[in-house]
């Protein structure tokens, strides 16, 4: 019997690095949202993606972000961004609010990962989540070897200083996925350097090599598994 088709498995072409300092999963990220789509960032940092969706695509954006200083660099590039809390203001935003949510590199440092899947699903049409996998096989060579959490360029800080409070593995977030109905329409893995795993594979192989996972959800049909 012929296997049921998994987004994950099938090569797409992907962004290319490009010159200058855009890392590459921002340009992943970059080709998975229409252009002129009204787009919420969340955790968005310094304002890096926001912009390069609004001088790219055209977007219509918007930023919670968590940090001042965050903040401040957000303003400064003409951003319309306010301080907030994923784990507790996403609440205050109606339904289908937004084109496409993106929540960058953060859903691992959330207090209550399931419940900001859930609003995120509720407040966007389509959703796009990026994240750290845990399962790299770097990860699991420092845990088996030295008996120590790792420290990469990808999770530089000790386990005392880190924001990482929810160590995932792209089979958790598909997990995860599967729990809250979320339909996946595209995905792929990163590999150390940040680039696109470019190959069909099967899971558990992005599961052991992919570095980061790349995301996109919408909400699954009522009664429904994904």
């Amino acid at each position: 019997m012929a296997q049921a088709h998994r987004p994950w498995e099938t090569a797409e072409t992907l962004p290319r690095a490009e010159a200058g300092d855009t890392r590459v999963d921002h340009l992943v990220v970059l080709d998975l949202v229409p252009a002129n789509a009204r787009v919420l960032d969340i955790g968005c940092g310094d304002g890096a993606l926001l912009a390069l969706l609004r001088d790219r695509r055209g977007v219509d954006g918007r930023g919670i972000e968590l940090s001042r200083e965050g903040v401040n660099a957000c303003l400064a590039r003409g951003l319309p961004v306010i301080q907030g809390d994923a784990d507790t203001d996403l609440a205050n935003y109606p339904d289908d609010a937004f084109d496409v949510v993106v929540l960058s590199q953060t859903i691992q440092a959330t207090r209550n990962p399931r419940i900001v899947l859930e609003h995120l699903l509720r407040i966007g049409r389509q959703v796009i989540i990026s994240f750290p996998n845990f399962g790299h096989w770097r990860v699991r060579s420092e845990l088996a070897l030295r008996g120590r959490m790792p420290v990469t360029a990808l999770m530089p800080e000790e386990w005392y200083e880190t924001q990482n409070i929810h160590h995932c593995t792209i089979r958790d977030f598909v997990g995860l996925c599967r729990t809250v109905n979320a339909e996946i329409e595209k995905a792929t893995a990163l590999d150390a350097s940040g680039r696109p795993m470019r190959f069909a594979m099967p899971w558990w192989v992005w599961n052991l090599m992919g570095a980061q996972g790349v995301f996109l959800l919408r909400r699954g049909a009522a009664g429904s598994a994904p």
